[in-house]
């Protein structure tokens, strides 16, 4: 259950994510940082693995998006 609900979040967070690529929008990825991160310590606490990982994805885009891109 705990997977399924990590995934959740990592699917809602990678919308937001997709649109932050544009280079206007980066600002949004100091909103979107604590959704991937409240995702993955929900995904640690499950057995599976996809929704950790989505979110573990999710935030290393967002991270290099503010470092590399900004």
């Amino acid at each position: 259950m705990f997977n399924l609900i990590s995934f959740l979040i990592g699917l809602v967070a990678i919308v937001p994510l997709l649109f932050t690529l544009l280079p206007h929008l980066w600002w949004v990825n100091w909103l979107l940082l604590p959704v991937p991160i409240v995702g993955l310590i929900i995904g640690l606490i499950s057995r599976g693995t996809a929704g950790r990982n989505l979110n573990l994805i999710v935030l290393i885009i967002a991270i290099l998006r503010l470092t590399i891109w900004h």
